[in-house]
């Protein structure tokens, strides 16, 4: 700590960032222990946050995030679809393909920013806030790849690519956004054709290394 930090606000933070990584919940004995801290100074911790819904405790007493979480994380879209765009107009202005920046919210993928090429005659509509379970697109099973190699990319190439297996029948290529703290999500591509050039998958991870870039 230093001295132009607030050690209160370090220790409501770090509370934060515990209970987000318990899909259980914590006691306040397991907070204290983890904070060495005191249980007094969890039990004030806890109160302040519960009375910004950013906390919640069950019938059992265990700690977990609260639904006031979600509603920060809502207004973060719109910063991360500022930060992303410039990678995505480049992504689909090269490939004559529709860019998306898609994030994990709970168990489905959630398209946060969606850029379609200008120069193309045809190309796939796919809105922003267009919601499907992580194994059903290319933007989702990057993300679940990148689990399994967690602050890099998956050895073999990097990207996912699915060939008319998207939900409009079109072709798809992600990669998964590496090296970020707290976020998890993909950069990727839907195309018409039902073949995807082997120069779309070392595009896709370009352009998902510049949009984490641009979020660090």
């Amino acid at each position: 700590m230093t001295a132009e930090t607030s050690q209160t606000l370090d220790r409501g933070v770090r509370v934060l960032k515990l209970l987000a990584d318990s899909e259980r919940g914590l006691t306040v004995t397991e907070l204290a222990a983890r904070l060495a801290v005191n249980r007094t100074v969890v039990y004030r911790l806890l109160a302040t946050l519960e009375q910004h819904g950013l906390v919640r405790r069950d019938i059992g007493g265990r700690a977990r995030v609260g639904l006031g979480v979600l509603r920060l994380a809502h207004r973060v879209h719109p910063l991360l679809r500022e930060a992303a765009l410039p990678a995505l107009r480049s992504l689909a202005e090269d490939l004559g393909a529709t860019a998306h920046l898609t994030l994990v919210d709970g168990n489905e993928a959630l398209a946060v920013a969606v850029v379609e090429p200008s120069w193309t005659d045809f190309h796939v509509a796919y809105r922003t806030g267009l919601r499907h379970p992580l194994s059903e697109s290319a933007a989702g099973r990057a993300i679940l790849e990148a689990r399994g190699f967690p602050g890099q990319r998956r050895p073999e190439d990097g990207f996912v690519i699915t060939r008319a297996e998207e939900q409009s029948g079109a072709s798809g290529a992600a990669a998964a956004l590496v090296g970020l703290s707290g976020i998890e999500g993909s950069v990727g591509v839907v195309m018409l054709n039902g073949l995807v050039p082997e120069r779309v998958g070392p595009r896709v991870v370009e352009a998902a290394t510049e949009v984490a870039d641009a979020l660090r």
